[in-house]
């Protein structure tokens, strides 16, 4: 059964369901302009164009190519979940569930446990962020798939919501979720000690959520206000040693705050309905530097789900490029430990100081370029390894891998390349560039490509039938008459 929100209170709102309609036969930000973003204020109720957008976007037929990218990240997340499920934080956050209870209205994946929607997708995220398999969008640099996918799967769970509505969801979760970092300034949000990360997650799930419970405007006012009440991430994650914070950092808080603020709105919860202007709005609240119209620009035309980079290697995206470079060289030129004096690896500056011999395996670029040079790949168990970090071997070849941050490297237009220079020992030095990683926008992976690297995750776990299920349930999502069908292959 589905459940309606409360009804209007404390002031007056603009808008109806004739601007519910109007907001489906017209895309947001075609009115706006470059120089308007520009302006610090917001144009007259910033909060009702997005709220009003959020709740057409329900019925809004989406082009398909924006469809398929959607299902590649959907099934790209879901496996994410599943082979987290089985790492550390996804140990722990089952154990933590066990203790929970709640009404049993979504599923926590892997295992056979029923919990309220807010416990599933807590859990569940974590299980997406619990090694550094999801997906990234590089300009943001915002997570979006580990927290609007959980939050969407547990609400459409509880709601009986069909295949489609979790598509829409999910695309407007990532939507919503990088526009609040581009209106907040991406850059803005990381020099102040936050994680762009953390920030952006309560939003992308909290639109996901909202859209399966179904709100109309004046509860996506309401859910977006209580979303932006909790929104958090400070950029201390650096130092977790097990990436344990790190899953609930980037996804499994933001999981639970948006599915909360969703589910209260749901119930009736009465809020304030224009958190993005006036007064102590969100946006000033949280930046110095806010641009507000970017919540609405480009609403309905530009799709961030189509933009965002599905990683190749369960590794830290900063090092996608690196292992590309190096991988190629190594195909190329069939370089092997003994022909290869030194590795100097160059990244943007930023990237750079977060993958630089950090403790966890699957962010210690000079570990994985190691291993890469080894193995002529890497692979998940490698890429999580704390016993193969300390093989002497490996140790050995690690010595004799150079990072060096770059600042010339740090081109907006692409954030995360790298450049890979080989000195042989025979004097000789090989040189490659990967301006754009596979799986980025530039350089995307196709249908088969998204299917192979789920099934490496999926099949370990629920076997290779169940993986093949999973992967044709998400690939005809559109057709899918109840989000109950997929989950109950996700499940033990």
């Amino acid at each position: 059964m589905r459940r309606t929100d409360g009804g209007w209170t404390r002031r007056r709102l603009i808008g109806s369901g004739a601007g519910v309609l109007a907001a489906a036969a017209v895309p947001l930000g075609a009115q706006s302009t470059p120089a308007s973003r520009e302006r610090a204020a917001p144009a007259a109720d910033l909060t009702g164009r997005v709220a009003r957008y959020m709740a057409a976007a329900r019925q809004q037929a989406l082009p398909p190519d924006v469809v398929r990218e959607a299902k590649h990240r959907i099934l790209d997340t879901i496996a994410a979940m599943i082979s987290g499920a089985r790492l550390k934080p996804g140990e722990m956050a089952i154990r933590f569930a066990r203790t929970q209870g709640g009404t049993p209205d979504a599923s926590i994946l892997t295992t056979n446990i029923r919990t309220s929607a807010i416990n599933a997708a807590l859990v569940n995220a974590m299980f997406a962020h619990a090694d550094e398999t999801d997906d990234f969008e590089p300009v943001t640099k915002a997570h979006p798939g580990c927290s609007a996918v959980p939050a969407a799967l547990a609400v459409g769970e509880q709601e009986n919501a069909s295949g489609q509505e979790l598509i829409r969801a999910v695309v407007l979760g990532y939507d919503l979720g990088c526009r609040w970092l581009q209106a907040l300034g991406p850059n803005h949000v990381r020099a102040t000690h936050r994680s762009a990360e953390g920030v952006s997650a309560t939003i992308c799930a909290a639109a996901a959520a909202a859209s399966m419970a179904q709100l109309d405007e004046k509860g996506m006012r309401y859910a977006f206000s209580y979303a932006v009440q909790q929104v958090s991430g400070v950029w201390s994650w650096e130092r977790d040693l097990e990436h344990v914070e790190k899953a609930f950092d980037f996804a499994g808080m933001g999981a639970r705050n948006g599915v909360t603020a969703a589910l209260m709105a749901q119930a009736g919860f009465s809020g304030v309905p224009d958190v993005l202007e006036g007064e102590h709005n969100g946006l000033e609240a949280h930046s110095t530097q806010p641009r507000p119209e970017e919540m609405a620009a480009g609403l309905g035309r530009r799709f961030y789900i189509t933009e965002t980079a599905i990683k190749t290697f369960s590794v830290g995206y900063p090092i996608q490029s690196a292992l590309d470079a190096l991988l190629t060289l190594r195909r190329e030129h069939n370089l092997t430990p003994a022909t290869v004096d030194r590795v100097v690896v160059r990244l943007p500056e930023d990237g750079a100081g977060i993958v630089n011999d950090s403790a966890m395996p699957d962010v210690n670029l000079q570990y994985l370029i190691a291993v890469a040079l080894i193995d002529g790949t890497v692979s998940f168990d490698a890429s999580h390894s704390f016993d193969r970090m300390k093989e002497q071997q490996v140790l050995a070849v690690k010595q004799r891998v150079q990072l060096v941050g770059d600042r010339a490297l740090m081109d907006p237009a692409a954030p995360r390349s790298a450049n890979v220079d080989v000195h042989l020992r025979d004097g000789r030095m090989l040189t490659h560039f990967t301006r754009f990683a596979p799986g980025t926008k530039e350089n995307p992976l196709d249908t088969a490509g998204v299917a192979a690297k789920a099934s490496s995750l999926i099949a370990p776990v629920l076997g290779a039938q169940r993986s093949q299920q999973i992967i044709e349930e998400v690939n005809g999502l559109d057709e899918l008459a109840s989000v109950r069908l997929l989950v109950r292959l996700l499940v033990a």
